[in-house]
């Protein structure tokens, strides 16, 4: 960091000091300002903390420390973070429609065993799943965003605050969409109720019937396949699972090899959320491509990258940071902090 030379007054022989230019500036002395912190902050939000170190000094022509940046980032990350337990009321009214959408994805996280000695022997990566949500009008633009490293149950409170803030109220119906895990179909049922619909990813489906048209059609021929994604977008799910069954693997045949079995089971223990025609008609989506995209941009970008990892508190703190950008509240936050330190 660059240092300056400043004056300070003292009042009589032994009264106070004052330093002037610290007062005017806003500064304290050994201190990183508001605006510098904003810069580190921005940069670790982003990138490496080594490389924030490469960008401060290349960028502002200030030295800055490794850990100095971690202290920061971690400081403001947590002062983003909003609670995922916290249960949100629904209000009266709101928007008509709102889609909704959740997934999880696998962050390297590191724990250090008990014991004496250098903790970096001790220390072991596991991979652990951050979840994200998002919801938003229909149609428009604009997603509400929040994730978590929590728990199902804080992940499902989470949505049902992103829905929320997004519009959701007494009188919205929520489309929900995604790839079948049991624990997402739970969380709409808890968070939602009777005012939410469940729909599978229709890709994802589609990669159970791609599986089985390699078996029954051969590779490369993929007139049974689109043949049986049209019936499914009519909602003719019976019919599809009558063509599977006529060429079902025999029960000897291992689960792992048994393609088609497999297809079929798949598809008959999620046939109350297969209503593609329904979605299509209303103008609804019926692939959960948004949140993957939201798994890209708000989280694999910043927590996958290679050679990182992150103890459980400080990947909240960066998903905290990552999501405050993808809300665009990122300049209102440091607005509040502009307005504190005034």
């Amino acid at each position: 960091m660059i240092g300056v030379t400043t004056q300070s007054y003292w009042t009589g022989r032994a009264g106070a000091s004052e330093r002037p230019f610290v007062a005017a500036a806003g500064v304290a002395c050994r201190a990183y300002s508001r605006p510098l912190q904003r810069i580190i902050t921005d940069f670790g939000a982003d990138g490496a903390f080594g490389r924030v170190v490469e960008k401060v000094r290349e960028h502002y022509g200030i030295a800055v420390s490794a850990s100095a940046v971690r202290a920061i980032r971690e400081r403001h990350g947590a002062a983003m973070q909003v609670a995922p337990e916290v249960v949100t009321p629904m209000p009266a009214g709101g928007v008509r429609v709102l889609v909704a959408e959740t997934d999880g994805s696998m962050v390297p996280i590191v724990e250090v065993e008990a014991g004496q000695g250098d903790g970096r022997r001790r220390r072991r990566v596991k991979w652990q799943e951050a979840r994200l949500c998002l919801a938003g009008v229909a149609g428009a633009a604009t997603r509400r965003y929040g994730a978590t490293m929590g728990s199902v149950a804080q992940a499902g409170a989470m949505w049902r605050r992103v829905a929320v803030e997004a519009g959701a109220g007494g009188r919205t119906h929520l489309h929900c969409v995604g790839d079948g895990a049991s624990w997402i179909v739970a969380q709409v049922k808890e968070q939602f109720g009777a005012q939410a619909s469940y729909l599978v990813d229709f890709y994802h489906v589609s990669e159970y019937l791609a599986g089985a048209a390699t078996r029954i059609a051969g590779a490369g021929n993929r007139a049974w396949l689109h043949t049986q994604q049209a019936r499914l977008k009519e909602n003719a799910v019976g019919t599809v699972l009558a063509e599977l069954g006529q060429h079902g693997e025999a029960e000897s045949v291992a689960a792992e090899e048994a393609v088609v079995r497999r297809c079929a089971q798949y598809l008959a223990n999620r046939r109350a959320h297969l209503d593609y025609a329904g979605a299509l008609a209303a103008g609804l989506p019926i692939g959960s491509g948004e949140i993957e995209s939201g798994h890209r941009t708000v989280i694999q970008s910043r927590l996958k990258l290679s050679g990182a990892w992150w103890t459980i508190e400080n990947a909240e703190k960066m998903l905290a940071l990552r999501v405050s950008r993808a809300n665009g509240e990122w300049e209102s936050y440091w607005q509040q902090q502009r307005q504190a330190q005034a």
